[in-house]
């Protein structure tokens, strides 16, 4: 019989409890541990799931501003529904002014085909639409011609500016030009416009008021054309318009004639009856006459209609 002493009995106590201990101890450390590995796996899903968010906003965020941002598509009629062709008669002495115009109001409506401006005198111009020219718009440089094709006119006719005339000389003016009289001098190559031509009119006007005579080398069918003579040094001087000498940009020099505004030219626009598309020759007429046409004419030397 084995006998279990008090002493033994608590011995045995003490190995208990610190077996116990011991496993306790193991189980709570891998508690611990089991419970940061949850953690970690917990906050790196979450970093995961929010990354995917950011990127997923992001690409939300570019796709809308790539949609504000793209161009809208092209299209073949303007914003004004205008379609069709143009087709412009105007003076000579419009030539650089109406070059303006055409391609703005071209611009302004993409869906009109703006045909080259037909630029020559305006007798020229009123005989051509006369004989049946097809023509939408004419804009002569003087009444007198307009009321020529009057039967044409859709509606009435608008005078849009003025214009008064100049001596073009050298540049420099070599020959101290500073009269009409000096004009008529015998070493003076002097070219004119034809007297049926609109410049050709107010020149004689002004020549007759002033009592000179002038023998002119030539007299041309257009003011561009005296104009041209003078800038090649054919002419050593010619009457042309203050515009002309504006648009020559310091070919030629401009001298100021005293009583010019005795000879004032009125300048008519109008679009015509046989007009293919009346709507856009209308709207380009509306468009010279407005504060932005009227802004570009300005700039090239036109008076106040």
């Amino acid at each position: 019989m084995n006998i279990i002493t008090s002493r033994d009995a608590r011995n045995r106590d003490a190995r208990n409890r610190d077996t116990w201990s011991r496993d306790a101890r193991h189980r709570m450390s891998g508690n611990r541990m089991s419970g940061n590995s949850a953690d970690g796996y917990r906050s790196a899903r979450y970093r995961t799931l929010v990354g995917a968010a950011v990127i997923a906003i992001a690409a939300m965020t570019l796709s809308a501003c790539a949609a504000e941002t793209a161009p809208a598509p092209a299209s073949s009629e303007s914003a004004s529904g205008l379609t069709g062709e143009l087709t412009i008669f105007a003076a000579a002495s419009l030539t650089a002014s109406f070059t303006e115009l055409a391609e703005n109001f071209g611009i302004d409506n993409p869906g009109v085909t703006v045909n080259p401006t037909s630029f020559d005198g305006s007798s020229s111009l009123a005989t051509q639409i006369k004989e049946g020219a097809p023509v939408d718009v004419f804009a002569s440089a003087d009444e007198a011609n307009m009321a020529k094709v009057a039967e044409a006119v859709n509606g009435e006719a608008t005078v849009f500016v003025s214009n008064v005339l100049q001596i073009a000389v050298q540049p420099g003016n070599p020959l101290r030009i500073a009269t009409l009289s000096d004009l008529a001098k015998s070493n003076t190559r002097t070219v004119l416009c034809a007297p049926e031509v609109p410049c050709g009119t107010a020149s004689h006007k002004l020549l007759d008021l002033d009592g000179v005579t002038v023998t002119a080398a030539s007299e041309e069918q257009n003011v561009k054309a005296v104009l041209t003579k003078v800038q090649l040094g054919e002419a050593d001087a010619g009457l042309v318009y203050k515009t002309d000498v504006t648009a020559a940009a310091g070919e030629v020099d401009g001298v100021d004639i005293a009583g010019a505004d005795r000879a004032v030219n009125f300048y008519p626009i109008a679009a015509l009856k046989d007009s293919k598309n009346p709507e856009v020759a209308k709207a380009f007429v509306d468009y010279v006459l407005s504060p932005a046409g009227q802004k570009i004419l300005t700039k090239y030397g036109f008076g106040a209609p």
